[in-house]
C-alpha cells in the first residue's frame, strides 16, 4: 500500500464523554458535530456565543452540556476526545498536554500540529459515511471534493446502508459458506447502485438469498481475465473497478502499475506472476496451473494484465487451461498500451492522410528474440501505422531488418516508456536513428515503439495546430513565472 498521510479511522462515540473547550463558531460546529454522532459533549466557555448557547438549549437531554468556566485538567478523566477550539497559543498546548496526560486524543482547531485527529469533510449517508482529509494541507481543497462526492451520490444509499445493518446478523448467522455470502453482498451492491432510490424490504432480502444460495451449485471458483490498462488508474473501465473490488486473489503481472493494485479490495490476496519479457518469470504452465488451482479452492480470482489481456497477453491460453479444467471464464477488456501511447502523443494511430492500415506486432518470440514467422512485407507498408510491443531487446535487429526490406530510414518512429504514467518517456527518432536514441537513455519499465507516416512531423505538427483552438486560456506570464510553495 502506498504511504498514509493519516489513517482514516472512524470512531465511535455513542453514549461516550467528549470535552470541548471554547464557545465560538468553531466549537460550535465541533459540538454539534459530536452530538451528531451520539457523544454526550461537555462544553467549556466562560462567554460562549449565542449559537452555542442557542445549540445546547435545542439539544435534548443529557446530550450536551454547557458550562460556563473554562476547561480545568480534570475534566479529561473517563472522556474519549477532547477538542479544542482556542485561539492562544499557551492554552491551546496546555490543552494538548491536559487531554494527552489523561490518555485522551485531541483536536485543537486550526492547528494542525497539535492535534492527535483531525476532522475533515463528511459525507453523510448514515449509517454510510464518507470522510475526506487533505491532512490539514488544503481544507478547501477537501470540501470541494465532498461537494463532487455529494453531487454524485444518491440520498437513497443511507436506505441501503440500513438495510444492510439490519440483514448483516441475518447473513451470518445463516449457513451459506463464505463464497456464498459474499454473492449475497455483491448482488446487495449492485442492485443498491442500479436502484438508489428504491426502499429495501423483505422481498429484496429473500431474492437475495436465493440467488446466494444459488452460488452453492454454480462451479467453484472463477477467472476473471482483467485488463488494467496501461498504468493510469483513472484509465480503468468501470467493469474492471468492479472486479478487482470482488476479487479473492489477484495474479498480476510485473508491468501491472502499483496505483493499479491500490484500487481492489484490501483483503484480497495479491500474488505477483513475474511475467517480463527479460529476465526471470513464471513460465506460462505455472501460472495456469496457480490460477486453476485457486479457482478449484473456489476462489474468486482476477488474472490482471497489463493494457488489454486479449492483446499479447498469452490470454487464450489461460482460458483454454480453465475452460478444460471445467473454470468459469469471464474477460474484461482494458485500454491497450498503443492507445494510451497515442493519446498522450495526441496522435491518431489512424490518421486518415497517414494511414490506411493498423497492425500490432510483437517484437518477441518464445525463444526471447526477433520471432522468425514475421510478415515483413506487411511491417514495411507504407500506409500502415505499426505498434510494436515487447522490443526492448529486438529492436536492433528488427529495425535493421526492416532497411533490408525496404522500409525507408527516416521513416518516423517513437517509443514510449511507461505510457500514460507520471514517469512516462517519449523519445522521438526515425527507425534508422531510435536504436542509437534507446541505447542512450536509462528506463525503466514496459516499451512500446510506434512507427509510420502518422507520427511523422507533419502528423505532429496538424495536432498542434488543432489544439490551438481560438479562446483557449493561458496564464499570464506574470502568474506562469511567479513561484509557488
Amino acid at each position: 500500500m502506498a504511504p498514509l498521510a493519516v489513517l482514516p479511522v472512524f470512531l465511535k462515540l455513542s453514549g461516550r464523554r467528549a470535552i470541548v473547550a471554547g464557545g465560538d463558531a468553531a466549537a460550535v460546529w465541533k459540538a454539534e458535530l459530536l452530538a451528531a454522532a451520539g457523544a454526550h459533549v461537555t462544553v467549556h466557555a466562560e462567554a460562549p456565543g449565542p449559537d452555542m448557547v442557542a445549540l445546547a438549549s435545542g439539544r435534548p437531554a443529557g446530550t450536551m452540556t454547557l458550562l460556563r468556566h473554562s476547561w480545568t485538567p480534570d475534566v479529561f478523566a473517563g472522556a474519549s476526545l477532547a477538542v479544542g477550539a482556542i485561539e492562544d497559543e499557551v492554552e491551546a498546548r496546555a490543552f494538548r498536554d491536559a487531554a494527552r496526560a489523561a490518555g485522551v486524543p485531541v483536536n485543537v482547531v486550526d492547528k494542525p500540529e497539535l492535534c492527535d485527529v483531525q476532522f475533515g469533510g463528511i459525507v453523510n449517508r448514515s449509517p454510510l459515511v464518507i470522510g475526506i482529509s487533505t491532512d490539514g494541507a488544503a481544507p478547501v481543497f477537501g470540501q470541494a471534493v465532498r461537494a463532487r462526492i455529494e453531487a454524485i451520490l444518491p440520498q437513497g444509499l443511507a436506505r441501503w446502508a440500513l438495510a444492510a445493518k439490519a440483514w448483516r446478523r441475518q447473513v451470518q448467522a445463516s449457513r451459506l459458506p463464505v463464497h456464498a455470502r459474499r454473492r449475497f453482498w455483491d448482488l446487495f451492491s449492485r442492485a443498491a447502485l442500479d436502484r438508489p432510490d428504491a426502499t429495501p424490504g423483505r422481498d429484496q432480502a429473500e431474492h437475495l438469498f436465493e440467488a446466494a444460495a444459488a452460488a452453492l451449485t454454480a462451479p467453484a471458483g472463477r477467472l476473471i481475465l482483467v485488463g488494467a490498462g496501461p498504468g493510469d488508474p483513472e484509465l480503468l473501465t468501470m467493469k474492471a473497478v468492479r472486479a478487482l473490488q470482488s476479487a479473492d486473489v489477484i495474479v498480476h503481472d510485473d508491468l501491472v502499475a502499483p496505483a493499479i493494485l491500490d484500487v481492489a479490495r484490501r483483503e484480497a490476496r495479491r500474488i505477483s506472476a513475474g511475467k517480463r519479457g527479460h529476465g526471470p518469470s513464471c513460465n506460462q504452465a505455472e501460472i495456469n496451473a496457480l490460477v486453476i488451482g485457486l479457482a478449484r479452492q473456489g476462489q474468486r480470482v482476477i488474472r490482471l494484465k497489463s493494457g488489454d489481456p486479449m492483446i499479447f497477453g498469452r490470454a487464450g491460453e489461460e482460458i483454454a487451461a480453465a475452460r478444460a479444467a471445467g473454470i468459469a471464464v469471464e474477460v474484461v477488456p482494458g485500454i491497450t498500451a498503443a492507445q494510451g501511447a497515442a493519446a498522450s502523443l495526441s496522435l491518431s494511430l489512424t490518421h486518415r492522410e497517414h494511414a490506411r492500415r493498423l497492425q500490432y506486432v510483437t517484437g518477441h518470440g518464445r525463444d526471447g528474440g526477433l520471432p522468425d514467422d514475421l510478415d515483413w512485407q506487411a511491417l514495411v507498408d507504407p500506409a500502415a501505422s505499426t505498434v510494436v510491443y515487447m522490443a526492448g531487446k529486438t529492436w536492433v535487429d528488427m529495425a535493421e531488418a526492416l532497411l533490408r526490406q525496404g522500409l525507408r530510414p527516416d521513416m518516423p518512429a517513437v517509443a514510449v516508456v511507461n505510457a500514460t504514467r507520471a514517469d512516462e518517456i517519449v523519445i522521438r527518432a526515425s527507425v534508422a536513428t531510435l536504436a542509437a536514441r534507446l541505447a542512450a537513455e536509462r528506463f525503466a519499465g514496459p516499451l512500446l515503439i510506434l512507427y509510420g507516416e502518422a507520427f511523422g512531423a507533419d502528423a505532429v505538427a496538424g495536432a498542434a495546430a488543432a489544439a490551438a483552438i481560438p479562446g483557449s486560456f493561458t496564464l499570464p506570464s506574470r502568474v506562469a513565472a511567479a513561484p509557488f510553495s
